[in-house]
């Protein structure tokens, strides 16, 4: 059978929503950077012989509307180029990936652009009172119960699906976490832990030059080039985070330090049959072996990399204990701790430079991000296999078995 293989990858640096290094910039312009970037280091790829461009983008709207995926090919004067924006919220440019995969398995091209993008500093702007209310009022009962908890918190909470009512799909992530850290018992210690360790390999990883083998620097409208994450901090000590509040609940234990930050980003993956990439004398970095898609109930969305992350497993024939490395992003801290555990992976495994909690989540860029830093750690620990998962909004998991090629 055709094996879909990955040929060459690019992300930019990550920058803070609102006050980073890539504020102003558009999704489109710095998608089309990014894409532009991943094909130069495939100069035996012929443009034309691309058969579409695939766009992974988490709150699609405002500037990130009009199907900006065929924005980003005429932008590269790839006028023949098809282009389509896919919205899976955090794993959107994993599922565009999949797609990539579908269609060469289904022998229904060779070549595809697998790419993703989040600029939350140029989201529409508005307030409650100008934007329409576009929520299902099929809700409404569920969003007044997750206002309570919000207000008054929750120390006992429980799923509503136990009660036959309705879970709030609309819930914000920062509840959900609080929730899934109530249900499995996960301490607010536990948490600043995970989140004091992301940030102290994420430091010990830039100093090593292990980020910057992935970082394509890139050119803001102001003419400033950014080439480094703004997220990691230098020197996090446990002592340092303990003092700091809850941010979702009166009473809850996630902070802004064992939570990933708002960010803005974009990454993009080629894809390729391995007879194209044979055909052109390419080296690929990467075969994709396996994927898998789960839901749960949004109330616990962080519990998703596990059944999606066992789907893969087992469509690879594989274990857990198999993976070499892995990845699961960090939404929170609170969800990946249980994730992890439930699957049964080594902490030495997971993670092993940092992840979102210091280098930050652009939704619709971290599914092609993660591919871009699991392939990078695999090169850089002479490794072989690896798993990339994460929650998804909405209540959803989704994951990928990769295996290291060169």
């Amino acid at each position: 059978m055709t094996e879909a293989v990955i040929v060459a990858t690019a992300r930019s640096p990550i920058g803070r929503a609102g006050k980073g290094s890539l504020v102003d910039s558009r999704p489109d312009d710095l998608t089309a950077q990014i894409v532009r970037a991943a094909l130069d280091k495939v100069p035996e790829l012929d443009p034309q012989e691309i058969d579409d461009l695939m766009l992974g983008c988490g709150l699609p709207g405002g500037e990130q509307g009009f199907n900006m995926a065929r924005v980003v090919s005429v932008l590269l004067g790839y006028d023949h180029l098809p282009g389509t924006t896919i919205t899976r919220y955090c794993s959107s440019s994993l599922q565009t990936t999949r797609m990539a995969m579908h269609a060469i398995k289904a022998g229904e091209g060779d070549v595809f652009i697998s790419a993703g993008v989040e600029m939350v500093s140029r989201f529409a702007k508005g307030n409650s009172d100008s934007l329409p209310e576009t929520q299902n009022p099929a809700f409404d009962e569920a969003q007044a119960r997750t206002k309570q908890v919000a207000e008054e918190g929750a120390e006992n909470w429980t799923d509503p699906r136990e009660f036959d009512k309705l879970p709030d799909v609309y819930l914000p992530m920062g509840q959900t976490a609080e929730n899934l850290a109530r249900a499995k018992g996960i301490s607010r210690d536990e948490m600043d832990d995970f989140g004091v360790r992301s940030q102290n390999l994420a430091e010990k990883a830039i100093a090593n030059g292990f980020w910057s083998r992935e970082i394509t620097p890139v050119t803001t409208p102001s003419g400033t080039v950014a080439d480094t994450d703004d997220g990691p901090r230098a020197g996090v000590t446990k002592e340092g985070v303990s003092g700091l509040k809850p941010v979702f609940r009166p009473d809850g234990r996630v902070t802004a330090a064992n939570a990933c930050p708002l960010n803005d980003g974009a990454a993009a993956v080629v894809v390729m049959s391995d007879k194209k990439a044979k055909q052109l004398g390419l080296t690929p970095l990467a075969r994709i072996v396996s994927t898998g898609v789960s839901a749960l109930s949004p109330e616990i969305m962080g519990l998703g990399p596990v059944e999606a992350s066992q789907q893969a497993l087992g469509r690879a024939g594989m274990s857990a204990g198999d993976m070499d490395l892995v990845e699961i992003n960090e939404a929170f801290a609170a969800q990946v701790i249980p994730s992890y555990q439930e699957l049964g992976i080594p902490l030495e495994r997971l993670n092993v430079n940092g992840g979102a909690i210091a280098v930050g989540h652009p939704f619709g860029m971290t599914g092609a991000r993660i591919t871009t830093t699991l392939i990078n750690s695999l090169q850089f620990h002479d490794k072989q296999f690896g798993l990339e998962t994460m929650c998804v909004g909405g209540g959803q998991g989704m994951a990928m078995v990769l295996e290291r090629l060169s």
